[in-house]
């Protein structure tokens, strides 16, 4: 559900049809997310377009460290399920992934990892705090100033739709439902999942 309505488009041409027919072949579903820009479909489009361009420079597994801890500092549910989601497919086991999502020293995670997490945390947290120490710190990981960058921009972009989508009553998708309890628990830091919503439908 959404504080707003969603656009029904019956023109399989307009704007609006076509992200949802994109959303729902690439979800299976069409997402709560997707509905919520039905008003301005054109700014989905920016948005993934901006996305593809920051992504194309990070390796995936990185990406979504930093994406998983701008959303936990931004307390967004939704971001955190997705994302996390996607760390399941491949990189952690649901195990795993809730020690790293509970800080516990038991999480998988190298100094590295940690620290562009807390380097991204603190980017969502209060920008205005970061000092050049913080960005020595990720150099003395190995870091190159490209890199803490991509970092930056990554954390920063994640503020962009987890507040739209916090500000406009989005809940995450029934599907997340299917998570590990344990770990669903973990990931749900703002916002409850959706309850007994039709994933079929648009609006």
């Amino acid at each position: 559900m959404s504080y707003i309505s969603t656009v029904t488009e019956n023109d399989p041409s307009s704007r609006t049809a076509q992200m949802f027919a994109r959303a729902q072949a690439g979800y299976g579903y069409l997402p709560n997310m997707v509905k919520a820009f039905s008003h301005r479909p054109e700014v989905m489009e920016a948005w993934n377009g901006l996305l593809s361009n920051i992504r194309a420079n990070m390796d995936l597994r990185r990406y979504e460290l930093v994406t998983l801890a701008a959303a936990r500092e931004l307390r967004s549910s939704y971001c955190m399920l997705a994302h996390g989601n996607v760390l399941l497919h491949g990189h952690f086991t649901p195990a795993e992934l809730q020690a790293i999502v509970e800080g516990s020293d038991a999480s998988p995670l190298s100094e590295t990892d940690r620290a562009i997490m807390r380097f991204a945390a603190k980017v969502v947290r209060d920008a205005t705090s970061v000092e050049a120490a913080d960005l020595d710190g990720l150099r003395r990981h190995g870091l190159s100033d490209g890199e803490i960058f991509d970092i930056v921009t990554a954390a920063a972009v994640r503020c962009f739709l987890s507040k739209t989508l916090d500000a406009l009553g989005v809940q995450p998708d029934g599907a997340y439902h299917e998570i590990d309890p344990g770990l669903k628990k973990a990931l749900i830091v703002g916002r409850e999942i959706d309850a007994g919503y039709d994933l079929s439908r648009p609006g």
